[in-house]
């Protein structure tokens, strides 16, 4: 047998600029918070207006991407997907975690529009679960007859996430919403969509939980704790 060299190598075509700043309550799975907006930015020799001719036409696009918070952790064999509460091993290539041998995802998001601005592309996209700065290997579009399996059996996850907190802000909370709207005009609705899915660890979820818990959105440190099983209360909201 010849030998064979295993190793591929990639140029990154572009980059994420996201409102996820940290890992910690990025949604789970892409389309689940669809006030989460962001950009690909296109760089280098992709960074070419002839390359997303005709893209517009697709609503939805493929992103390729590097898990790159999470690539110098290596992988493991068997991972405990969230959606199992934590509590079960299955092998990694039955699940969607960042833990692969490869450290490759894939979104579908929402395609908002594509901006060629001072020789500089720029695709304004919606729904994504990237976070801020991962690198884009590839872009393909979304193709509904093919890519939209309506009898495909999904295992564990046929079904979205059951998991639908209600969301209430302070009184002080509520004057931060309005400081940053001009700024950010999806803020309230992106932090209410982000944290009915329980972004806290598996094992806490469906408990009750008197941690004050942070999050970083935008340039923003988003405050907020569990009232019941049902609810939570966005404490505070303040510039990093």
């Amino acid at each position: 047998m010849s030998n064979i060299n295993n190793a591929i190598t990639f140029n990154y075509i572009g980059h994420v600029l996201s409102p996820f700043k940290e890992k910690f309550a990025i949604p789970r799975q892409p389309g689940l918070v669809s006030a989460a907006q962001g950009k690909v930015v296109l760089t280098g020799d992709a960074n070419n207006a002839d390359l997303v001719k005709e893209l517009s036409q697709f609503s939805h696009i493929w992103l390729l991407f590097v898990f790159h918070g999470t690539q110098t952790q290596g992988w493991k064999p068997l991972v405990r997907p969230p959606r199992l509460g934590g509590n079960k091993k299955i092998g990694v290539l039955a699940t969607r975690s960042t833990f692969r041998p490869n450290p490759i995802g894939m979104s579908v998001v929402k395609l908002l529009s594509i901006e060629v601005k001072n020789q500089q592309v720029i695709l304004h996209i919606s729904g994504l679960d990237l976070l801020d700065k991962t690198p884009i290997v590839d872009i393909k579009p979304y193709v509904p007859y093919s890519d939209a399996l309506p009898d495909a059996q999904a295992g564990f996850a046929q079904a979205p996430p059951a998991i639908n907190l209600s969301v209430v802000f302070s009184d002080s909370a509520q004057l931060a919403l309005k400081e940053f709207s001009e700024k950010w005009p999806e803020l309230a609705p992106l932090i209410e969509q982000v944290l009915a899915q329980d972004p806290r660890p598996a094992y806490k979820q469906g408990k009750n939980d008197e941690k004050i818990y942070g999050m970083t959105l935008y340039d923003l440190n988003i405050e907020w704790q569990m009232q019941n099983l049902t609810s939570l209360l966005v404490t505070k909201i303040s510039k990093i």
